[in-house]
Order: C-alpha cells, then structure tokens, then sequence
C-alpha cells in the first residue's frame, strides 16, 4: 500500500518544487583528516570522522519487532492531551480518545518526517554552495543522515500508526525561505539552528516521557546524530558571523525572529482537532490555553535559543522577540552539556539493550543445557 493512502488529506501536490538559487562552489585544495589546517578547520574534519564513524542502518539498528498500539503509539497521559478538562471530554468514548492519540502522534511525527526531508536537502545545499571543502565533506554525512531519519519516520508512521498528516503550512513557509535564499549561510541558519534546534527539543521531551521502547529508541539514535548536525552549525556560523557588518547582521536576525514565530504556531495541531469536529476558532482557543502546550512551546526553543545567542546573532530586537515569546532566559542553558547527554543517552540505550539480549540468551543456553542433562 502506499503512502499516499495512508494520509488523513491528500498533499496538494506529490512533488513540491521550490526554485533555488546562488552558486554552486567548488574547491580545489584538498582535504583530508588527520592534515594541519588550523583550529577552526581541524574540529570541523574531526566533525567529519565522527559523521563518517556513526554512521548506522535504520533496519539493523532499531528493533522493528516491537509491537506499538497505535491507539496508544507514546503513552501520552490525559492530561497531556489539549481536549482534557474542556467541554468535549467527557463527551469522548475510550475509542474516541484512541482515536485522538493515534491521531496527535501521526501529526507530530509526520513533521517530523517532513522536516527530515527538508534536512536532506539543506544539506545537500550545504554541499554544493559552502565554500569550504572540509564543510562540504561534514554535509555529505549529514544529507546521509537525513536520508536515514525520514526513512525511519516513514516507516514508523506507515507500519505501526497507518496514519500521515500533511506538512504544516508554517514548516513549508519556513523550509521554503531557506532554501529559496541564495546566500550560502541561509540553509546553516534556517536548519541547522532553527528546524534541527526544535526537532531536537521535541524529539528530547517524547524520549524522556515515553515508556514505549520502539519510538524512544528511534528518537534517541536520531538525536545522536542530530547533536553533531547543530554542533556543525554553530562551528560554521559562529566564524562566519563574526565577519559580517550590523547591517548584515540584522538581516539574518530578522529571519531568525520571523522563523521562530512561525515554529511557536505551528506547533499547536489545529488540524488534528478539526478531524475531530472541533471548529477552528475553538480549537485555537483550547490550544492557547493548554498549560502543557505552553510548557512544550517554551521547551522547543531550549537549544534554539542559546545557540543562535552563541553564534553571535543577539541584537536588541532579536532580544526583545525572546521576552515577548517568554525563552530569553533560555539563553544562559549550557548547549554543550545538552547536546553531550544526547549522545550518551543513546550509547547507554544500546548497552541496556544489548545486555539484556545476552543475558536472554545465556539463559536460553542454560535452559537448553539443563533439558539436554535431564
């Protein structure tokens, strides 16, 4: 079965085309790890390495086996759900509200899919109009892992929930700024600190909550990668920035400011509600005023915030959209101690897994062992 069948409306189109522009960049020296190049470029090819050493198959990796009840895909609690304590709950049956799970948990991993392929091909943008080789070298293994990320999202949503949405309006707007801007940076900027900065805290906040093993172990391998992808980001803009004039500097500002409004609405899942009879107008209402929808859009910005303030991009106005939003004060998180914990939580995932699967089967030795003597 396709796809395509499997999506609550049709896209409008199976092919979105966005025009692009600015130069293809080559460059002839070359590169490779282990050569001096100064302190910038050796931690970018050291980047590089690790890209190249944790690189890993979907289809091995992840257990697939595992059984997940689409009607109960996350373990989300009631009250996590935006139509708790309103007038409609107590109207829903048990079905009803598995409907709703199933339903919620298709949204948000379908723009999570979405904005994976949107990555993809940032990244594949990255390389063709970075000027630097050793960048270029990093994006080939992050467009690798895109690749590798929205084939998992794909297969999860198709084989466990038999359920898509569509992409959102504000993530298409927002992917199709950046790649229609024709300065080498933009796809940096837009992805890599914006889209991958609240894909990270996302994905974090449903590994942490989830008792279901199947989606924390595909968020924790993909937030593996996804710590080296904004560590790249901020490596690259960080020495770019500090050469660009206030005016150039506020340009990139303002997109900056524009880009997390839009990320701030996109994620409430109007349409999920409206699938539910629910009239548009009142479903804003009740997702405006969700108090866990307004602790989850907070968290969003955690990695996104201090890490456009540590590349350099915290002017006054940019300053005064982080109050207005309610994140300023996320500027001080120590990035670099999130980021670490990313990787190690997914190392030490393998290990409890792995070790639990030897001692399963030194017991089945055992077992066999004691039949065979009996």
């Amino acid at each position: 079965m396709s796809t395509y069948d499997h999506y609550t409306s049709p896209p409008e189109e199976h092919v979105w085309s966005v025009p692009a522009s600015g130069a293809a960049r080559f460059n002839w020296e070359a590169m490779f790890v282990g050569q001096k190049n100064g302190a910038g470029r050796d931690r970018l090819l050291a980047l590089y390495q690790k890209g190249k050493d944790k690189q890993w198959d979907g289809a091995k990796r992840i257990d697939w086996e595992l059984e997940v009840d689409p009607y109960d895909p996350l373990g989300t609690p009631d009250e996590a759900i935006v139509l708790h304590g309103t007038r409609h709950w107590p109207k829903l049956t048990e079905k009803d509200k598995g409907e709703l799970r199933r339903s919620y948990t298709a949204w948000q991993f379908s723009q999570f899919l979405h904005g994976e392929q949107g990555a993809m091909v940032c990244a594949a943008r990255i390389v063709e109009s970075v000027p630097d080789l050793d960048a270029k070298f990093y994006s080939a293994t992050q467009t690798m892992d895109e690749a590798r990320h929205a084939e998992i999202y794909g297969r999860f949503l198709h084989e466990k929930i038999g359920l898509l949405y569509p992409v959102d309006d504000n993530l298409q707007g927002l992917l199709g700024d950046t790649l229609r801007d024709s300065r080498w940076d933009m796809p940096y900027l837009g992805m890599q600190v914006l889209i991958e900065g609240l894909a990270l805290a996302a994905f974090g906040m449903i590994r942490d909550t989830t008792d279901k093993p199947l989606p924390k172990q595909i968020l924790a391998y993909v937030m593996q990668d996804e710590a080296r992808h904004v560590a790249f980001g901020r490596m690259a803009l960080r020495d770019y920035y500090k050469q660009l004039t206030d005016a150039e500097l506020r340009e990139r500002e303002e997109f900056v400011i524009e880009g997390c409004y839009l990320m701030r609405d996109r994620i409430r899942g109007i349409e999920v509600l409206e699938d539910f009879g629910i009239p548009r107008k009142e479903a804003e209402e009740y997702t405006e005023q969700s108090e866990f929808l307004h602790l989850f859009r907070k968290l969003l910005f955690s990695r996104i915030v201090p890490c456009v303030k540590d590349i350099g991009l915290w002017g006054e106005r940019l300053q005064r959209a982080y109050v207005d939003m309610g994140v300023f004060d996320l500027g001080d998180s120590n990035l670099d101690l999130l980021m670490s914990q990313d990787e190690e939580l997914a190392d030490r995932l393998d290990r409890e897994r792995f070790a639990a699967e030897e001692a399963e089967r030194a017991a089945e030795v055992r077992q066999t062992i004691a039949e065979g003597g009996a």
